[in-house]
Parts: C-alpha cells; structure tokens; sequence
C-alpha cells in the first residue's frame, strides 16, 4: 500500500468553492520553512526541544487508541517517531495537520502527519476540506476538516494555519554572509600573497605570465624547503598583508541569541549545559503548552461529543521527575514513596528503570501512621 492509499478517496458531485475565511484572508497557503531547516542552528535549536518532547507518552480512555499511538501510529513510524516527526514540523512550519485514519465502522486505527508543500482550503456543501499537495510529487488529496487535527503556532491572521517563519529570515540570512564573509576572506589571504616587480620596461603580457610563474614555482611550492628567495636587480617581491574585516565574536553570539530567543532555548539548552530547576523551567515554558495543544487536538477530533460527555480521555504526559537530577529523584523516594505518595513502579518509571512484581502497591514507612490515629493513642495514654 502506497502513502496516497491511506487517503479515501472523496468524490464531490456539486461545485467546490475556496474558503473564504472571516477578514477575506487568503486560503491558499505554502508550506514555509526548507531553507530555514538547511540551518545548522536551527537544528541545534529544534534537536532539544524534540528530544524532550520524545519523553512524553499518551494515555487514553480508549485502549486500543492508546497502543495505535503508542506503539504504531501508522505503517512509516513508532510512537516515538510520530512525536519527532509532529514536533519538528510544528518548529519548522508552525503547522502541523494530523490525518485520522478511520476504517469502515468508523474506529480509528491510525495516525498520519501529512508532509504536505502547499494546502488550500475548500468548501463543499457547507463544510470544509483541505487539498494538499506534495513535494516532489503531482498528486494530490483532499481531506475533510473533521479528519484533521491541528497544531498552530503564531496563530493570528488566518484562521486555517499560523503565521510563518518569515520573522526570523533576516537573522539567519545574516548569519549565512557572515560565514561566508569569513570563508572568503581565509581564501582571500591563502591566495595572494604579494606582488612581484619588473624594473624591465615594457614586458609583454606573455614575459609577465611567466616570471610570476617561475617565482611562484621556485619560492612559493612546497619544494622549496629553505623557505629563503633569490632575486636579481631586475626583479623586487612586494608582499602584501591582507586584514580583511569579519564580524566579531559578540556580534555572532548576539545572531545566535537572536535564533535560540525565538525558537524559545538558549546555550545552556543546546549544549546540554542545564541544571535540574533550569531543565524543570523549559519543561514547564516549551514542552509542556506543545502537548497541551497535541493533547488538545487530538481529543477534539478523535471522540465525538457523546463520547466526551462519557469521560473520554486522551492526554500526552511527561513525568517531570524524569528531568530531575539523581539527587532529587532519590529525595522524592525518601519523602513521597515511602509515605505512600507515589508506587515504587512510578518511581522507577520516572528512572527510566524496569516494574518490579508487587511494585504497583502503595508502601508506607512503619514509623509512619495517620494523624487520627496518633490522636486516639495519646487520648488512650491520658485515660
């Protein structure tokens, strides 16, 4: 089965308009951001905030929901690959649209984040759909709105996508001249070294070619290893200093500072240079709002109304235990599982360690015992 076949294929037998969204904006969009991945900065940028994300797992009222995402999103990814793959265009593209896999009977059995080039937003009989279109490729698919869930990021102009990465463009074209800047100045100073002088007068174009040949054949190969120069009264080597003006080592750090600002990390982040409260920071301000949004997304597509109304549940969590330090992890067994706060099995979850048998079951410290009862015993010593 081919990536197309996943689609169903939706015939539509009454004239399609475009959406026309509130404000007129435009409904066609183009999926933004392939220059901007090619940047090694926005990768070193992008790679920490998908590898904590990758932390995160789903819980679902519906079991069988919760191992597709788990386990086997669809036929290209692991759990884990679904979350990098939806995290990166989500940085990348600020959008991201998610393809629910539906079979006959209506149960979901999969998920797809579409890799789609460009999108448009289309009405037929008063409902919405989206035509995609694929880099690389002339075909294209339409999907129902109701089969798409969606993540934005700078959502304010359109009502169908969030903004694009235009904002920071001048930034990073301002990083690219100014590495090549340095590139060509090294070659600059690697390739002409000084001027060689004739007191001849009028020597042909040909006796000049080869008197700069000669010297730099005798003086300037690598087989001259005296590293010393013979010219006779006709001939003077006029040597040439070169200094070229390259952006210094603050301006460059204050261009990556502008990169990490807006992509929400910092040095510290990108360089894995964190301590525990400062990693529990970017937990809170970065990873956690990202699965709020995908938690949400999902949930208002996958359930119906009816289901909601009964409890349905489907969450991306991420234990923020597991950010913690050693030291901190072995202070909250000593002070929340021994009293009861938390099973030894989520404990060793949050380690990154294998379940005991019998780990599941609450433990309580023997020197330990509820406030009712230390009342009662001292009402008995009075008696």
């Amino acid at each position: 089965m081919g990536f197309f076949d996943i689609f169903r294929k939706l015939s539509f037998r009454r004239e399609v308009r475009q959406w026309r969204e509130l404000g007129g904006y435009e409904s066609t969009f183009t999926a933004f951001g392939n220059d901007v991945w090619k940047s090694d900065l926005v990768r070193a940028c992008i790679r920490p905030l998908v590898e904590f994300t990758l932390k995160a797992e789903p819980h679902c009222s519906d079991e069988s929901i919760q191992r597709i995402l788990d386990a086997r999103p669809n036929l290209y990814m692991t759990g884990r690959d679904f979350l990098q793959k939806v995290r990166t265009r989500y940085e990348i593209y600020n959008n991201v649209f998610i393809f629910i896999e539906r079979n006959d009977r209506g149960k979901v059995v999969g998920f797809y984040p579409v890799p789609y080039s460009r999108l448009e937003a289309l009405e037929y009989q008063n409902g919405l759909f989206i035509k995609f279109w694929f880099k690389g490729s002339t075909k294209t698919t339409v999907l129902p709105w109701e089969d798409l869930a969606v993540i934005r990021k700078d959502y304010a102009e359109s009502d169908i996508v969030g903004d694009r990465n235009t904002a920071v463009l001048k930034t990073l074209e301002l990083i690219n001249t100014t590495h090549q800047g340095m590139a060509n100045a090294i070659k600059a100073t690697a390739n002409l070294r000084g001027i060689l002088k004739s007191t001849k007068a009028m020597l042909s174009p040909e006796s000049i070619k080869e008197q700069r040949n000669q010297f730099v054949k005798d003086y300037l190969s690598l087989e001259n290893s005296g590293g010393v120069a013979s010219l006779d009264a006709t001939q003077e080597f006029i040597p040439i200093k070169m200094e070229p003006v390259v952006a210094t080592y603050e301006q460059l750090k204050e261009f990556r500072e502008d990169i990490y600002r807006y992509f929400g990390v910092n040095e510290k982040i990108v360089t894995n240079g964190m301590t525990s409260d400062e990693i529990e920071a970017f937990y809170e301000t970065t990873i956690e709002p990202f699965l709020c949004k995908l938690s949400a997304a999902l949930y208002a597509k996958v359930f119906t109304p009816r289901e909601m109304g009964f409890g349905a549940v489907l969450v991306y969590e991420a234990n923020k235990l597991q950010f913690a330090s050693l030291d901190k992890k072995i202070s909250v067994f000593k002070e929340v599982v021994q009293y009861g706060g938390m099973t030894i099995n989520e404990w060793r979850k949050a380690c990154n360690m294998a379940p005991l048998p019998g780990g599941d079951t609450p433990i309580m410290r023997l020197d330990a015992a509820p406030v009712n009862n230390l009342t009662d015993k001292e009402g008995e010593g009075n008696a």
